[in-house]
């Protein structure tokens, strides 16, 4: 009997110390979710702006430019020291692109450059671009109060904002703005290149440019109010129609004419553009343009970019450099003597082919084309290099440099045999006049890099006995500074990645004409 009232209790205190656990589980759990305190008091309370202020996120840092604020404040540092010409007028409209920055950055920086004299005195930027990823009709605005970059965020204007959503064609959609680029690009370009400033992002879809013109108009007659249209050019043409089609819309917006839709990825916002510069007198300047194959080396389907500044008043002509100043003045040499300078070479080439030389005759051709120069000859056959020879110093007369450099690139190329007459009908020859040379000062090869000029500087390496010489031509082939160079050296007979301080690099330019042209 003893044992069975043992374990009777033995059951009574389990029961008891589950009844005692149960209670304890539910009053932790009440208290953990309905008592606890947190650590702060409510005494200190406040809101951080994250649960205050409504923020539009980056959607395409990391893809269109770098997400890392160290490497785009880098990247854009680098943009906006590039050359680009001084207009020292104060923009009110910005034309610029929208790709990512490795291909249409420098073209972009080069309206932004004009930005900085002014960077205390804008203080309001509406920017307007297409929405490419959501269907708008009319304008879309955002509610956002900032909208967030790697670089910190920008504070959208809300009283501006707030008027125009009381016209007819805006809306707030923050659907179309949540991953749209066009807008977002801009944004860390104008944080390196204004103070205290604020936007009023816009994108568009179906509108009429003279309405959108008339809408703006009010605003950006405030001194104070910057308008950057956000836009691309042709789409997936071939390089040499992308450049003739692009040529053809940076005359139409010099002239005031509106362009076609397939002119531009923003013709909509160029167009509106056009219309307010013609209203408030403005005139456009382009800056740059350039396509993706510069960058890619896809020739066959290319995006066209450009960069204007619209502005008013006369701009001074930019002074030119020294080798700036010799090419002009070579272009009116070239302009006035080119029919004889022409014949010059298609005379000496048909002596070459027989061995002979053929000698300029001073009473023969103008007393001008006996003025010292050099030439570089080029010919070509089937669209493969032929021959090329030339001089180096402007030591001879244009006229005998020229006859004598046919004649060598014909017969003296080592790379080639002579030339024959049977060639001649497949053989084409173009000539190279060069400017005088110019050291570049470096302190290491990425300096060195920095300062060479893509399609425009022609360089010449010398390093002890090593010598090498690219024409600018060569630009077409080897499209990047690193290309470029590398080559260089290696023509040079050193190898790509040779390096001495003691190595001289001097670059010059070129006027060419084409047989062609006769």
């Amino acid at each position: 009997m003893f044992e069975n009232m043992e374990t009777r209790d033995w059951y009574k205190l389990i029961a008891i110390a589950f009844v005692i656990l149960a209670i304890l589980f539910l009053n932790i759990w009440f208290i953990n979710d309905h008592i606890s305190s947190n650590p702060e008091k409510m005494t200190d309370y406040h809101l951080r702006d994250e649960d205050i202020a409504k923020i539009r996120n980056t959607a395409v840092a990391g893809l269109f430019y770098p997400a890392d604020i160290y490497q785009l404040e880098r990247d854009i540092d680098g943009y906006l020291e590039m050359s680009a010409p001084k207009l020292g007028r104060r923009p009110h409209i910005m034309v610029v692109p929208h790709a990512g920055y490795m291909y249409s950055a420098e073209v972009a920086a080069k309206a932004y450059q004009q930005l900085l004299p002014f960077k205390n005195k804008i203080k309001n930027v509406l920017i307007l671009g297409p929405a490419h990823r959501v269907a708008v009709k009319g304008i879309a605005l955002s509610s956002a109060d900032f909208f967030k970059t790697p670089l910190g965020n920008v504070a959208t204007n809300k009283e501006l904002t707030q008027k125009l959503s009381n016209l007819p064609m805006f809306k707030y959609n923050d659907k179309a703005h949540k991953n749209e680029h066009s807008l977002e690009v801009q944004l860390p370009f104008l944080q390196k290149t204004l103070k205290n400033f604020n936007i009023v992002p816009m994108l568009y879809g179906q509108v009429k440019p003279e309405d959108l013109a008339a809408a703006l108009l009010p605003f950006l007659q405030d001194n104070k109010t910057l308008l950057v249209v956000s836009a691309d050019l042709s789409h997936y043409l071939d390089d040499e129609l992308a450049k003739k089609t692009d040529a053809n819309t940076a005359k139409m917006v010099y002239e005031g004419k509106l362009l076609d839709e397939h002119q531009s990825c923003g013709a909509t916002g160029i167009n509106t553009a056009i219309l307010l510069a013609k209203a408030e007198g403005l005139r456009p300047f382009l800056l740059d343009m350039a396509n993706s194959g510069d960058v890619s080396g896809d020739a066959a389907s290319v995006v066209g970019y450009a960069s204007w500044v619209f502005a008013g008043g006369e701009v001074p002509k930019p002074k030119l450099s020294k080798l700036e100043q010799q090419i002009e003045n070579m272009e009116s040499f070239i302009k006035h003597n080119k029919v004889e300078l022409l014949k010059i070479a298609k005379r000496s080439l048909l002596k070459a082919v027989e061995k002979k030389q053929y000698t300029p005759n001073r009473k023969d051709y103008s007393n001008a084309i006996f003025n010292k120069g050099a030439t570089f000859v080029t010919l070509t056959k089937k669209g493969e290099l032929r021959g090329c020879m030339g001089s180096l110093l402007h030591n001879k007369a244009v006229a005998i440099d020229l006859a004598d450099n046919v004649f060598a690139a014909a017969n003296e190329d080592d790379r080639f045999s002579p030339l024959q007459k049977e060639e001649l009908q497949q053989t084409t020859l173009s000539v190279s006049f060069l400017s005088d040379y110019e050291q570049i000062d470096f302190l290491n090869e990425d300096d060195l890099l920095s300062k060479i000029v893509p399609n425009l500087d022609g360089l010449i390496l010398r390093d002890g006995d090593r010598q090498g010489l690219f024409l600018p031509s060569v630009w077409k082939q080897l499209p990047t500074p690193k290309e470029f160079l590398s080559n260089l050296k290696i023509k040079a007979g050193l190898s790509p990645s040779y390096w001495s301080p003691k190595m001289k690099i001097y670059k010059f330019r070129t006027v060419e004409i084409h047989e062609n042209e006769l």
